[in-house]
């Protein structure tokens, strides 16, 4: 008797997604996929629009990652308005951009972590969904719930004084940036008041690092066996290798560490990248052209950048990577759930170079804006908390958009996320005639270990419970089950 699970919606991740498990009538999974199933099409909602009004729209994508959006709309615009690519702008226009998007990174990493994913490390995947949420761990770990409230709150802080607004700020413009910071706000940040200043954000991430790698060690068989698989690994890195979270060129290594992407000028994207389309699903699927669609997608995110990267410039997170490393002896990390380890290591990352950008007085005086010889075309890429996000736009003579391309860090990450719910599913699933909320949940922990923005993804809004039915093949119901959490 053949079956179908279905899981619609996918939960504790920002948009609607569905998954269909196909089952033999030997009870072998033999097909699982992530249906992304609603359409935005920004791409064509901001055709004919002042090329300049890109920054603030695109952003109305998501208001979990507007930062992420208004920057790369921003950098693609400075080449268009002859700026340069990301390094071209006067030292305030890069340091404000590069505050506002760190902070952006550090309160997004906060929420996943805290919000999102602790609860399934607390309470067990097969946990009680009463209490496996960011209300369960308020109930038993205040200190834990009250830490992740209060990181997220300096992070958006840090967007609100850098890009005006906490949500869908105006702080990028074309050539550069249209404030400065303040000598209070400035100061306030770095002295304020416990726990919000720099100094307490910073050992706040080192501690939430410990606690994760304290999960890790008490569970290292289930988490090196859930999920893993080989993949390309794709990213920005600095152009002496570094990590770099605004600005550098492409890399992309394979699962054993080869360069297939060898530091390539990301204003030529689209001669490496092509994105495939499936008709079972809205979001595209992107791979390496010289590598073709079997061998050529690629995972983005933390665990790729930590793959990808040969340091990073910041000590306390440097330490960190290289004991990250040391877990697969220096290659690439293929184990889903421990991009959540890479995670936490950049909001380290992020808290050090916060602290460290705001000792800099450029922040406070200087040139805002620059500007050159006018292009018809520009590409900005950036690497948001979920990965690299690509904007392209290409405008007429009347500055008007008449070509818009968003390739978004989820799009990017839709092969390696499928391919994790098909791997889960295979393994807890096969050969069982009974649904458990645990068997679901385990599923949404592979998708949740991405962080995945389906809104941005589809280029949807809104909550719904979660519910799986179990079918048989004359389409009769042989169980249902229904979850909120």
């Amino acid at each position: 008797m053949s079956r179908k699970i279905t899981i619609e919606p996918v939960t504790r991740v920002e948009g609607h997604g569905k998954v269909t498990i196909h089952m033999d009538d030997l009870g072998n999974v033999t097909q699982s996929r992530l249906h992304i199933v609603e359409f935005r099409g920004f791409e064509r909602f901001v055709q004919g629009r002042p090329y300049w009004e890109a920054p603030v729209l695109v952003q109305r994508l998501c208001g979990i990652c507007p930062v992420s959006h208004h920057l790369a709309a921003a950098k693609a615009l400075d080449v268009i308005v002859g700026a340069g690519t990301g390094d071209g702008l006067s030292p305030t226009g890069e340091k404000m951009r590069r505050l506002m998007h760190y902070g952006q990174m550090f309160q997004s990493h906060s929420l996943h972590f805290f919000h999102l994913s602790a609860p399934d490390f607390l309470f067990g995947i097969d946990g009680d969904p009463a209490l496996r949420n960011i209300i369960g761990i308020a109930l038993t770990r205040p200190e834990l719930a009250v830490q992740g409230v209060m990181m997220r709150k300096f992070g958006q802080e840090i967007i609100r004084a850098t890009a005006g607004k906490k949500i869908h700020g105006t702080g990028a413009i074309p050539g550069g940036i249209n404030k400065h910071l303040t000598l209070e706000e400035k100061n306030e940040f770095l002295h304020g008041a416990d726990p919000l200043n720099a100094d307490k954000m910073v050992n706040w991430a080192s501690e939430a690092i410990e606690f994760f790698k304290n999960y890790y060690a008490a569970n290292k068989s289930f988490i090196e066996n859930f999920a893993h698989f080989p993949s390309n690994h794709l990213s920005l890195v600095r152009k002496d290798g570094a990590l770099d979270l605004y600005h550098g060129v492409l890399r992309a290594v394979d699962a054993e560490g080869k360069k297939v992407l060898n530091d390539v000028d990301y204003q030529e994207y689209n001669q490496y990248i092509e994105e495939e389309v499936r008709p079972w699903s809205y979001m595209k699927f992107p791979y390496l052209k010289h590598l073709g669609k079997e061998k050529g997608w690629y995972r983005v995110g933390p665990l790729a950048r930590l793959n990808t990267a040969d340091f990073i410039p910041t000590p306390l997170a440097q330490k960190e990577f290289e004991a990250f490393k040391a877990l697969t002896h220096g290659k690439p990390n293929n184990h889903c759930l421990l991009t959540h380890y890479a995670r936490l290591i950049e909001t380290l990352h992020a808290a050090e170079m916060i602290r460290e950008l705001l000792n800099d007085d450029d922040l406070l005086k200087g040139e805002l804006v620059v500007k050159g010889t006018k292009q018809k075309e520009g590409i900005g890429l950036i690497e948001a908390p979920r990965g690299t996000l690509f904007h392209h736009y290409r405008i007429n003579d009347h500055d008007q958009i008449e070509m818009a391309n968003l390739i978004v860090s989820t799009t990017n990450n839709n092969e390696p996320m499928n391919r994790s719910v098909n791997f889960v599913a295979k393994e807890i699933m096969t050969g069982k005639d009974v649904i458990t909320e645990g068997m679901m949940n385990a599923v949404e922990v592979a998708i949740r270990a991405y962080d995945p923005c389906l809104s941005c993804a589809t280029h949807a809004l809104g909550k719904m419970p979660l519910e799986i039915t179990l079918v048989n093949s004359e389409n009769q119901v042989i169980d249902r089950k229904r979850s909120f959490s």
